[in-house]
């Protein structure tokens, strides 16, 4: 928002009136889908003395309270996954509001927020198939549902809305990336009908990495086609005490930063656990068919821009 005229057209617009109907029924596929499932809702954690490391550029987000460091969360990974130490749970998600506070030169993607929210799952003893099949049931769940309920709205908005062909499409990065080039995130996104699936990236010290196969990660993204870019990460986690301190280790990890999660993880009660965060507003975007994801949310938070409200 370039000035207090357009913010306040922003909010009175009808367009957004269209859009904010078609995330009420997503979200709502969202909750029903988890529901039928089993899987258990947790409340957010909003202030933490450890979060997501997010390793690549961004600046720290914490507040000091009564002596001791908070950051504001960047994703509830490890949260998620000490959740499932209960013995009385195996599934559970958490509507996860999250604070990266990126560096401006996203924001000219379109796709990036500094302040957004993700329905952010994990599932326990399962693997990534497992993961991958109940993803899919989820998309083709909010898909179903916004057209049947909100097809003015799409209309309104000028949004042909495909459904996608079940199961999506799962692809190896190393075969994308020697089809299309270092660049190939962005050249499947354009070039596919359909969301889908793209395995194996190295990351953060908690996806799991193949013991047999060094180097290979069981790890995952989804994407938006059309050119929306990325709408899903995760993959299976690490558990045993050894590899997270490893893969710390390789990527220049303070395990200061981490320490209470690394006494739980050498006490052996982590569980071997799989999940992924979903983001909101980009999936919105995506239903709606908008340039940018500043335009599905009423107030944005966009990377380098100043903020009004």
């Amino acid at each position: 928002m370039t000035n207090m005229q357009d913010t306040v057209l922003h909010l009175r617009g009808t367009r957004m009136s269209h859009i904010l109907r078609v995330q009420t029924a997503a979200l709502k596929a969202l909750h029903d889908y988890m529901y039928e499932n089993g899987v258990v809702q947790s409340m957010p954690v909003i202030l933490s003395p450890e979060t997501d490391p997010l390793n690549h550029p961004h600046f720290d987000a914490s507040v000091e309270y009564y002596g001791q460091r908070l950051h504001l969360t960047k994703s509830m990974i490890m949260h998620k996954q000490l959740a499932l130490l209960n013995d009385g749970l195996d599934k559970i998600y958490i509507m996860s509001p999250n604070v990266r506070l990126e560096q401006g030169s996203l924001g000219e993607t379109g796709r990036h927020l500094f302040e957004f929210t993700q329905v952010d799952i994990e599932l326990k003893d399962a693997t990534k198939r497992d993961f991958i099949a109940f993803v899919d049931g989820m998309v083709a769940s909010v898909f179903a549902f916004v057209k049947k309920e909100c097809g003015e709205d799409l209309e309104a908005l000028g949004r042909r809305l495909r459904t996608p062909e079940m199961p999506l499409k799962v692809y190896e990065s190393e075969d994308l990336r020697a089809r299309y080039g270092d660049d190939f995130e962005r050249v499947a996104s354009e070039t596919e009908k359909d969301p889908f699936w793209v395995l194996n990236f190295k990351r953060e010290f908690y996806d799991r990495e193949d013991k047999e196969r060094r180097g290979y990660y069981h790890n995952y993204d989804v994407f938006w086609p059309e050119g929306y870019g990325e709408a899903l990460s995760g993959g299976e986690r690490e558990w045993e005490h050894q590899e997270i301190l490893r893969k710390m280790s390789e990527r220049k990890t303070n395990t200061e930063s981490f320490k209470r999660y690394l006494e739980v993880a050498s006490s052996g009660l982590i569980p071997p656990t799989v999940g992924g965060g979903l983001g909101i507003e980009r999936m919105v975007r995506f239903l709606t068919g908008q340039r940018h994801v500043r335009d599905v949310a009423l107030f944005p938070r966009v990377p380098g821009e100043r903020i009004a409200f």
